[in-house]
């Protein structure tokens, strides 16, 4: 499942439905590109694919190797040379300890940096379990209930635009709903608001890019796109709203709560909300590529209006916030899905807590219209796939928006893994994602000796 991918479209009303009208981004030309920002990442950069700088065209490889691992290493190197992926990295844990952590390819095509096993990269939709997680403890603390209303504990205002209408629906959605995707949003019915920042920035009458509040306060004013939790749809902006309520009850902004709150206490310190423009780019933070070369107009001063590729402030990233706009290092992200390996030891939930953020909805979003269990659904931040009868779980998110996949996956039997890329889909239009993702669970099952050693010492350091 597609985390943020976005569609940029323009539309008539403030609320109005999906159009053909013509996109605010668009596929530009070879020359035009040679023009753009990204005109030296071009040079190392042919038709959709890196040229590698290494003799035998093969991409770079960083980080400590063990033969025992090599399947690992094999997967890694033969997929970025196959899907053409600029750079990746692959992290590995097993019982609580990191066992491998491999940087591939290049960070920067341009000036030829390979991609280390500490790099940060765009995460996308896999930002959601963070939120959740937020939430649950919240809900842990008495300070929310699960089937509170998302009205009653937002603090964002009503919207006075032309044409704005209050859907009463919008009183029966609730922090579970949103959680589960079940709140009434339908990005395939009407539209995802995440990809409209031009339009609500016209609608509100205010200058782009918009943030999370003033997306929330449209959203207000357009009708929902059917009951609440009758059904399951994915939704981005339902996590738009959940960052809304972390703040309003928290009392923090929703960044320094997640940092304070789900980050700190597992050690992890680099991870941060990215940045849109490429000049604002984290240190130890890769390059991104859009493998269909997209531009369009910044949202973002000093550029606003001029054209960029789409990864570098054409896309409104700053606003993703609680629904895919974190950067963090594939160790990184592997130390959080072991923090829920063993629930009666996790440093960031109860078991109580882990049981509901795996429990399957009720109605349609659990079930198959026969009434039987779905074998797999989309739980509290995670999606979830029961594995024999025991209680095992299997746990995942994927993410993708323009230059970047992930996937994170803690699996039952106490593996972890991360891999992330600096690019998304592969020449197809296939996502990278879904490709590698049977691919490393068939390189695990080859691996025959595990070593015990931990890595996570070199990786996981607490912020100073």
């Amino acid at each position: 499942m597609p985390g943020c991918s976005v569609s940029i479209s323009s539309s008539g009303s403030p609320c109005g439905r999906r159009s053909s009208a013509a996109p605010d981004t668009v596929a530009i030309t070879r020359r035009s590109l040679l023009k753009s920002a990204a005109a030296g990442a071009a040079a190392l950069w042919c038709d959709g694919a890196p040229r590698f700088a290494t003799a035998d065209d093969s991409p770079p490889v960083t980080g400590l190797p063990n033969g025992d691992l090599a399947p690992f290493d094999r997967l890694m190197t033969s997929f970025l040379k196959e899907n053409h992926v600029p750079g990746a990295s692959l992290a590995v844990a097993r019982h609580g300890k990191l066992v491998y952590a491999r940087g591939f390819g290049f960070a920067d095509v341009e000036r030829g940096e390979a991609v280390q096993p500490g790099a940060l990269f765009r995460i996308a939709s896999v930002s959601k379990p963070l939120t959740a997680v937020a939430v649950l403890q919240l809900v842990e603390r008495g300070k929310l209930g699960l089937d509170d209303p998302v009205t009653s504990r937002m603090k964002v205002s009503r919207p006075a635009f032309a044409d704005a209408r209050f859907d009463p629906r919008w009183e029966q959605v609730t922090i579970r709903h949103c959680l589960q995707h079940t709140g009434g949003w339908d990005r395939a019915a009407s539209f995802d608001p995440i990809g409209r920042p031009w339009q609500i920035a016209r609608t509100l009458g205010i200058q782009p890019p918009v943030n999370p509040d003033q997306i929330v306060q449209y959203m207000l004013g357009c009708p929902l796109d059917f009951d609440p939790g009758q059904r399951f749809a994915y939704s981005n902006f339902g996590y738009v709203v959940l960052g809304r309520i972390i703040e309003a009850v928290s009392g923090l902004p929703y960044e320094s709560q997640i940092m304070k709150e789900v980050l700190a206490p597992i050690g992890v310190s680099e991870a941060r909300l990215g940045r849109a423009l490429l000049e604002h780019r984290a240190d130890k933070e890769v390059r991104y590529y859009d493998s269909r070369h997209r531009m369009g107009p910044a949202l973002y001063p000093p550029r606003l209006g001029e054209e960029v590729p789409l990864p570098y402030g054409a896309e409104n990233l700053e606003a993703f916030e609680a629904h895919g706009g974190w950067i963090a290092s594939a160790p990184e992200l592997v130390r959080f899905a072991g923090a829920f390996d063993d629930p009666d030891k996790s440093p960031l939930l109860k078991a109580e807590s882990i049981s509901r953020m795996c429990a399957r909805p009720d109605g349609a979003a659990g079930t198959e219209a026969g009434g039987n269990p779905k074998d797999v659904y989309y739980g509290c931040g995670w999606m979830v796939r029961h594995v024999g009868s025991a209680g095992k779980v299997n746990l995942w998110h994927t993410g993708l928006i323009a230059g970047t996949e992930a996937l994170l996956v803690r699996r039952w039997d106490g593996l972890d893994w991360a891999v992330l890329f600096n690019t998304a889909d592969d020449s197809s239009g296939k996502s990278l994602a879904g490709l590698i993702d049977g691919r490393i669970h068939e390189a695990a099952g080859q691996v025959k000796v595990w070593p015990d050693t931990d890595q996570f010492p070199e990786f996981i350091k607490p912020r100073a």
